[in-house]
């Protein structure tokens, strides 16, 4: 009878099942981290050679949009000039001050935030009132302050940086676990070694976000620092180039920015899986 009933076919809801649905979509999640890599950077690339073809059809004029192969040709011109590579590290420079400056002032204030009612108290409603004035607001007062030299870019830079890492910090403090603070203080744990152990690791994947987003948020105001008030960088090669019509020149200063915003988050990622290798969920996607 048993062997019988075995060879019944399955019903269709038995098809559907989770199993099954599981053994479906187990190709895709056996993909390497190379495949899923290249799969990634499938659509720009896509996206790169339509742009090369229709430009050479000519349905994209040159001076709308010109071919990849030109702003190709306008970079290695620009680098044999001398003058690319220096604007690219005047603003290099400038984002790496800016950020360790406001990053590090961001990351000490809201670790003092998080971790007292009275440091919440003193400075957290001014941090936010400062936080919902706009660059180009502020901008004017900055000149007035430091000129046109480079203490206003580092300014604006680290003052940009400063809310998210800011703010991601007392957010990761505030949620840590009790339960785990509770269970440290009963094993005999002092202050500083739960602070150490417990607290700083919990909040370091909120942490680590604010980084990534400062990162995005450092290059945009070095950007409206360098187009209006500055004399060397990209933002200032793409001024120039403005004033004479060179299309190319401006489509290249947007791929070196769009170029070091992929590096800058790589970088970030690459921080993520080697301080967190310790999470579940970050040691995953390293594997």
């Amino acid at each position: 009878m048993s062997e019988a009933v075995n060879h019944f076919p399955l019903p269709a809801a038995a098809e559907s099942s989770p199993v099954r649905r599981s053994r479906r979509l187990r190709p895709l999640q056996e993909l390497g981290n190379r495949s899923l890599f290249l799969l990634s950077w499938a659509a720009p690339l896509l996206l790169l050679l339509l742009w090369e073809a229709f430009a050479r059809a000519g349905v994209l004029s040159p001076q709308v949009l010109p071919a990849p192969s030109k702003v190709l040709q306008t970079a290695w011109n620009l680098i044999g000039q001398g003058r690319l590579l220096s604007d690219l590290g005047a603003s290099l420079l400038r984002a790496a001050a800016g950020f360790v400056i406001g990053g590090s002032l961001g990351f000490v204030l809201g670790t003092l935030v998080g971790f007292s009612r009275l440091a919440e108290a003193l400075f957290d409603r001014s941090v936010q009132m400062v936080r919902a004035v706009p660059f180009l607001a502020a901008l004017p007062l900055v000149i007035v302050w430091f000129g046109v030299g480079e203490g206003g870019k580092v300014f604006l830079v680290s003052l940009g940086v400063l809310f998210p890492i800011y703010i991601n910090t007392v957010l990761g403090i505030r949620q840590v676990d009790p339960k785990l603070l509770e269970l440290g203080r009963v094993t005999g744990l002092s202050n500083w070694t739960l602070i150490r152990r417990i607290v700083l690791p919990g909040a370091l994947p909120s942490i680590l976000a604010g980084v990534r987003y400062a990162l995005a948020v450092a290059w945009l105001a070095l950007v409206i620092a360098e187009t209006i008030a500055a004399n060397t960088g990209v933002g200032s090669l793409a001024m120039d180039a403005r004033e004479f019509l060179q299309t190319d020149v401006i489509v290249l200063t947007i791929v070196i920015y769009a170029g070091i915003g992929v590096v800058s988050d790589a970088i970030a990622r690459l921080l993520e899986r080697r301080l967190l290798a310790w999470h579940p969920n970050y040691a995953a996607k390293g594997k």
